[in-house]
């Protein structure tokens, strides 16, 4: 098993924008900032749940408390490519990210066999109690391109910005991104702000500058919804 895993703390809110109005939010935003090494880049998801869909539907009345599993890799995947499984916590708008890193073989033989890795650390073995308490299946692929900048004297102040963010239900691999349905759109951009504590004056002054709103957001929570309005 990979020895990498991570834990995350923060606070995260939402906006939407569109085109002209990204454009001349990032051109100011490159004074403070700057865009990660590794540049326009695609995720790829896998989001668990339960037969009944408990974890989306619980998520979608806004509790104070949710969670949610997923399997997210980086780009395109080969078997050997490393992949993250992922709890996702949010208690009173604070997120805790808490995930594991390993290759994608080792991964399916947990996630389809349920074979356990070798010397699983900590949070694997709750992410293995999760499984047990849930029961839960593969629901729903999605997947997005994303342009992430960061503060280099504030690693915990990250703003991304996805597009073309995508999903579909059925053949739930992360080795395919077609016959997806698509969420935002033309030129609509999802900026996600993750922050260790306040916002900074001078960020939340170009927000106010583009009125620029806050807004609650799920990918997977608006394309289920979706999906619910289509059946009635």
């Amino acid at each position: 098993m990979a020895d990498l895993q991570n834990t995350f703390n923060r606070i995260e809110y939402k906006y939407l924008m569109d085109e002209a109005t990204y454009f001349k939010f990032t051109e100011e935003l490159a004074n403070y900032m700057e865009v990660d090494k590794y540049g326009l880049h695609t995720i790829r998801n896998i989001y668990y749940d339960t037969n009944t869909n408990e974890l989306i539907r619980t998520s979608i009345e806004k509790p104070k408390y949710k969670e949610k599993f997923r399997v997210r890799c980086y780009g395109k995947p080969e078997y050997d490519s490393i992949c993250f499984l992922e709890i996702k916590k949010k208690y009173k708008g604070l997120v805790n990210k808490r995930r594991v890193a390993l290759p994608m073989e080792e991964a399916e033989r947990f996630l389809i066999h349920g074979i356990m890795p070798n010397n699983p650390n900590q949070i694997f073995k709750e992410i293995e109690y999760f499984f047990s308490r849930y029961e839960l299946e593969p629901k729903r692929y999605i997947a997005y391109d994303r342009i992430a900048w960061f503060k280099p004297d504030d690693e915990m102040f990250r703003v991304t910005f996805d597009t073309n963010i995508r999903s579909r239900c059925h053949d739930l691999t992360l080795h395919k991104d077609d016959e997806n349905e698509y969420l935002l759109e033309k030129g609509q951009r999802l900026m996600e702000v993750k922050i260790g504590d306040a916002l900074p004056i001078w960020f939340v002054k170009l927000l106010s500058k583009y009125q620029i709103y806050q807004c609650s957001f799920s990918k997977y929570g608006n394309f289920y919804k979706r999906d619910l309005k289509e059946v009635v």
